[in-house]
């Protein structure tokens, strides 16, 4: 039987296992390395605990001096010594030796990650690039890194808040600003903004596992626009979960380890509630009756006044890592509910729960509720089942593009904000006739429902929450690329014709959602066409002349696009900042073809290119690219366009210059 356990708790799993074990009265020792990680937990009876850094000698003399009855290694993922210390120790002790793993992130396979093996490895990457880097692997290898140029500007570390590490990290050269002194994790919008604040091109990451913060360091930058390097799990690294150790202590100890008031060791329960509105009116039987026998109900404070509490305990709480971090400290809870605005279906907080909940100790029921579009169609006497659904809350939304190519589109809105956007957005868009109808607070007492056109609404004020649903009799559903030359806004300067632009367009395969760079984007023709296929992603126009970038801006209005983002510069260095690309057009390089595949493939090494090039000089160049940087060769196509011009009663053909068409694509990190 086990009667004294000893814990080596580097992480927050290590922590929890620590207070419930004291929970349950049995004799534990915590081994922290420092003092910080001391003041993280709590000292009573039958918990003590020390800090210090010990040697596999060490621990073996402190294991048989005290004789522990099992050893439990809650050290960091990357603590590789340590663990293999304690290993050590423990053989030589003749102890029972336990290793307690964090779940891996779930984005660990994730595609648009840069996979590498260790810290050096991140470093010789690094050098071949440029932009800033936040690197949050701690201080220990931080000097890996000043071997890359200009390290000092570029690199900035996020190490611990202690002062021996910032004296240390300001011996290798990182002072001032380039020192970021936190204890994490970090919240996403925490991680979203130092990467913003820095400007960061690149984030250096170990997969710390879902309690380290690593999930939200993944979702944060790929907000940001940042490229992840991520330093792979060590491998052969075993051991059981945080359930399976709590249930193998709790048979060797005869406690029940779960919890203070004593319950059983099943599954605990949470139910997904989504509530409709906002009035109990609104809300379904079902989520009524789960509220009632709840033990905590979570959720923002507007759902939690919603709903009957019945004494019961709450959370005010809608971020999902923060609400799973309180329920693994709060095992006491059994029977949770989880209040979300609306069905949980439609942009709800829920899919992140859901994806990232451990299964093995809670089980999942979703209830749902009345979505907003249908109580608000259903106001309206129309059918939803054709009704174009998107959301602009929260986020940036191409609800022009959507508007244009469907008959009717709710949208999810940021309040009064979000109406004045939206309004501005489709005046802009040329879409000045469309019907829009806003729906503020709806099911309260207070619900106002108001129809008009853009320039109507705008003048109206609002507060609250708002949706809209926007009609559009005149909606275009037709192939979305082919506008022809003369349509364009053109001016002096050189644009891409129209057979040019829809087999260029053609051969890119752009998704919705594609992130494409055009550069040399001169009238905008191509970026257009782009952004009318990939309405729900971003077209970056990258132009150098001034009287170029108006014809652009011009295009865009007319053509309603607002998701072409227009960068005055000249490529590669105005590429350098942006988002990260799938897609890239070369219409025009100014001598600095090399540099800019080059940088293409930096940003993205499996881009998908078109170039566009009518010299022999500039189809040689590109050739030798495809040669120096590996690429993946498609095809290389000639083009060859004649039009007719009437003389007199009689066509003729008249030819344009050829162009070439070069279609490649990056192989990716081997």
């Amino acid at each position: 039987m086990v009667s004294k356990v000893l814990v080596f708790a580097g992480t927050t799993e290590g922590r929890m296992l620590a207070e419930v074990l004291g929970e349950a009265g049995v004799r534990t020792h915590i081994c922290v390395a420092t003092d910080y990680g001391k003041d993280l937990i709590k000292e009573y009876a039958p918990i003590t605990i020390s800090a210090e850094r010990m040697d596999a000698n060490a621990m073996q003399v402190m294991m048989n001096r005290e004789n522990f009855d099992i050893v439990i290694d809650a050290t960091h993922p990357y603590a590789i010594i340590v663990s293999d210390n304690i290993k050590e120790a423990c053989s030589q002790a003749g102890i029972e030796y336990l290793r307690l793993l964090r779940p891996e992130g779930r984005n660990s396979n994730d595609k648009d990650l840069v996979w590498v093996s260790d810290v050096q490895s991140a470093v010789e990457y690094l050098k071949g690039t440029v932009g800033n880097v936040l690197v949050t692997t701690g201080s220990k290898e931080l000097s890996k890194f000043t071997v890359i140029d200009n390290y000092e500007d570029r690199i900035y570390a996020r190490v611990l808040s202690i002062p021996s590490v910032a004296e240390a990290c300001a011996k290798l050269g990182f002072k001032g600003k380039n020192v970021i002194s936190m204890q994490g994790p970090f919240s996403e919008e925490l991680n979203y903004g130092m990467l913003k604040q820095i400007n960061a091109a690149y984030l250096v990451t170990k997969d710390s596992g879902s309690v380290g913060g690593f999930e939200e360091k993944v979702r944060a930058a790929k907000r940001a626009g940042v490229k992840i390097i991520l330093i792979g799990r060590p491998p052969g690294d075993t051991g059981m979960s945080y359930s399976e150790v709590l249930q193998y202590l709790e048979f060797h100890t005869g406690k029940k380890l779960y919890s203070s008031h004593n319950k059983c060791q099943d599954k605990r329960k949470i139910t997904l509630a989504g509530i409709g509105m906002g009035s109990r009116e609104s809300m379904a039987l079902g989520v009524i009756e789960a509220c009632k026998t709840a033990d905590l109900i979570i959720g923002a404070r507007r759902m939690l006044d919603t709903v009957d509490l019945n004494n019961t305990d709450t959370l005010i709480e809608y971020q999902a890592p923060k609400i799973l971090e309180y329920l693994d400290t709060h095992p006491e809870y059994r029977d949770i509910v989880i209040l979300y605005s609306g069905d949980v279906g439609f942009h709800s907080g829920a899919r992140q729960l859901l994806e990232h909940v451990d299964r093995s100790i809670f089980e999942l029921e979703v209830k749902c509720g009345i979505p907003s579009v249908a109580y608000l169609c259903s106001r309206l006497e129309i059918p939803w089942q054709d009704v174009f659904l998107m959301s602009a809350h929260g986020c940036e939304a191409n609800i022009s593009g959507e508007v244009r190519r469907n008959e009717r589109t709710f949208t999810l809105l940021d309040g009064e904000k979000g109406v004045r956007d939206l309004c501005l957005q489709l005046q802009e868009s040329r879409l000045d006739e469309v019907v829009i109808t806003i729906g503020q607070n709806l099911s309260y007492n207070d619900e106002i429902i108001i129809t008009g056109r853009p320039r109507e609404i705008i003048e109206n004020e609002f507060r609250g929450l708002c949706v809209a649903l926007i009609y559009n009799p005149d909606f275009d559903e037709s192939f979305p690329i082919g506008i022809r030359d003369e349509d364009f806004i053109r001016g002096s300067a050189p644009m891409t014709k129209s057979e040019v632009r829809i087999l260029a367009t053609s051969k890119l395969k752009l998704t919705d959602r594609s992130i494409v760079y055009d550069i040399g984007a001169g009238t905008g023709s191509v970026s257009i066409e782009m952004a009318r296929i990939a309405v729900n992603g971003a077209i970056y126009a990258i132009e150098k002349n001034s009287d170029s970038i108006s014809l652009i801006e011009a295009n865009k209005k007319k053509f309603g696009t607002p998701n072409v983002k227009v960068v005055k510069g000249l490529a590669p260095e105005s590429m350098y900042e942006l988002p990260t690309p799938t897609h890239a057009f070369i219409g025009g390089s100014s001598g600095n073809m090399r540099e800019i595949i080059a940088t293409l493939l930096e940003k993205n090494p499996q881009i998908r290119i078109v170039i566009s090039a009518i010299t022999l000089e500039t189809i040689n160049e590109v050739i030798e690219c495809i040669e120096e940087f590996d690429l993946l060769e498609e095809e290389i196509i000639n083009i060859s366009i004649s039009r007719a011009k009437l003389v007199g009663k009689y066509h003729l053909m008249t030819a344009q210059n050829p162009v070439h068409l070069i279609v490649c694509s990056g192989k990716g990190i081997s």
